[in-house]
């Protein structure tokens, strides 16, 4: 999530020190109609912590719950702890951080195959056993539990003495504990008693019903390969598939009821604060309007606001951007729905977690070049592939 604020102050650096015009993009007033809309979970805050992976594939599976149970009732939808997860995937990470020497990335941030991979080995448990609020505020503020954590590993990766203790795998989770509350072994549920695997598994989720696409031209497609990116800490391999087909899979499951987690980059300029996401071309945007306004703006002054013009997704664009670094996982969200605006242009229907904010109160509304160009994989359940994908890609 730093990447956002070093690439606004470079942007405010750029234009002091070389005299660029940023032309502002005038956003128009869009009125959306749902096209089709999956249910989903009330919107969460992750606030201040790097846990959106956490909290969108814990929505979406919220939502397959819901898929799973025919849940029609709001006041019956599942509430469960992306603390339990996080809890889980930072104790693991420790050890493989430790194990490697410190060559891993270490740090809040990871992707959606975490948290399936925490659902597949421990299971799952409602919020109310574990919100994670252990340490004084109301929303999460992780900076501290963050930096500590990160302190205790280097520190073991440091050590001076020929081998480790037995100790400091057991400190490091005591810390966790202290920061997030201990995880729970049993609870009750509706006047049934539970373990978090037996309760994951009467919620009817398998989690081996689940996989990733993605969509890159540096593997063979139709072939499994490990993203490379630092987050994806577990070495998790998708399936590849042509953006094309990455694409109708998509409408495919959320027109047959299904919903995505979504790890998208959202450091594009078309990312707004207010709730839409719109792949803007920052070229036309320059190119646009005279000379003089470009520069010095209109009669108050003020930059000249720019028309929306959406620049080409491609396969092209997405391996380049892969490459060069500007379309990388920044973000996970869950899409689970389709919208079109006042025009009938196609948008796709996205769960945020930053809090009920923005003119949509804490949902997004993405085009479909957006979705195109900057995604970089999403998790479905294996039976919103068509068929004849299940078989080319061997999923049973």
């Amino acid at each position: 999530m730093k990447k956002f604020l070093i690439i606004f102050a470079l942007a405010l650096v750029g234009t002091a020190a070389f005299g660029q015009p940023r032309p502002q993009v005038k956003f128009p007033e869009y009125q959306f109609t749902t096209v089709k809309e999956n249910p989903i979970t009330s919107v969460k805050n992750q606030n201040s912590s790097g846990t959106c992976w956490a909290f969108s594939t814990i929505g979406f599976f919220e939502s397959e719950a819901i898929r799973l149970g025919k849940i029609t009732d709001p006041a019956k939808y599942p509430d469960f702890s992306e603390f339990f997860v996080v809890s889980h995937s930072y104790y693991e990470r420790a050890l493989k951080y430790v194990r490697l020497d410190g060559k891993l990335a270490f740090g809040a941030g990871s992707e959606a195959d975490d948290v399936l991979d925490v659902i597949r080995d421990h299971g799952i448990v409602p919020n109310a056993e574990m919100t994670g609020m252990n340490y004084g505020t109301e929303l999460p503020v992780q900076g501290e539990m963050d930096a500590v954590l990160k302190g205790i590993v280097d520190a073991v990766v440091r050590n001076p003495n020929r081998g480790l203790t037995t100790a400091w795998a057991r400190a490091f989770q005591a810390v966790l504990d202290e920061y997030l509350g201990k995880r729970p072994e049993k609870f009750v549920v509706d006047g049934k008693e539970y373990t978090p695997l037996t309760y994951r598994d009467a919620l009817k989720i398998n989690p081996s019903d689940y996989v990733t696409l993605t969509s890159f031209s540096h593997h063979p497609f139709y072939t499994k390969f490990v993203i490379e990116v630092e987050d994806n800490w577990r070495w998790d391999a998708a399936y590849n598939v042509p953006i094309d087909e990455f694409m109708s899979v998509l409408d495919n499951a959320i027109n047959n009821g299904y919903t995505v987690a979504w790890g998208a980059d959202v450091s594009h300029p078309g990312f707004t604060r207010d709730g839409l996401a719109i792949f803007v071309d920052p070229k036309a945007a320059a190119a646009a309007g005279s000379d003089q306004v470009r520069w010095v703006g209109g009669a108050d002054g003020a930059p000249a606001p720019v028309a929306v013009v959406e620049k080409e997704a491609s396969q092209e664009q997405r391996q380049k951007e892969f490459d060069n670094k500007t379309l990388t996982d920044d973000h996970g969200m869950q899409i689970y729905g389709i919208a079109k605006d006042q025009d009938g242009k196609k948008y796709y229907m996205v769960k945020n977690s930053w809090g009920v904010t923005g003119k949509y109160d804490g949902i997004w509304y993405a085009t479909e070049a957006f979705v195109k160009g900057q995604s970089l994989d999403y998790m479905i359940h294996k039976d919103a592939l068509p068929k004849d994908l299940k078989a080319k890609l061997g999923i049973k």
